[in-house]
């Protein structure tokens, strides 16, 4: 006798609600940390003072932009899920 098949949702329940709230929150954090994050690494060079740091920084230029296309990544991520679960309900 076959085995039928796995379920393809998770149930509706309050703890599975509050997990996926959870989840949709760190999401936004991180998201916001490392467009942050990039946003202060591209923009170092223009306000430090001293042209050791300014060399430093804009050394640093692929890591910036590497973290807020992550960070902005992770929001674009929040927004999708937070629209699917908007229309699910």
């Amino acid at each position: 006798m076959p085995l039928p098949p796995p379920p393809t949702q998770k149930p509706d329940n309050a703890a599975n609600r509050l997990a996926n709230d959870k989840a949709n929150k760190d999401l936004l954090i991180k998201g916001v940390l490392c467009a942050l994050i990039g946003a202060v690494i591209l923009l170092a060079p223009y306000v430090a003072r001293s042209s050791s740091v300014q060399e430093l920084m804009a050394g640093a230029s692929v890591v910036g932009w590497f973290s807020l296309v992550l960070g902005l990544a992770f929001i674009g991520l929040f927004v999708r899920r937070r629209l699917a679960a908007s229309h699910r309900r």
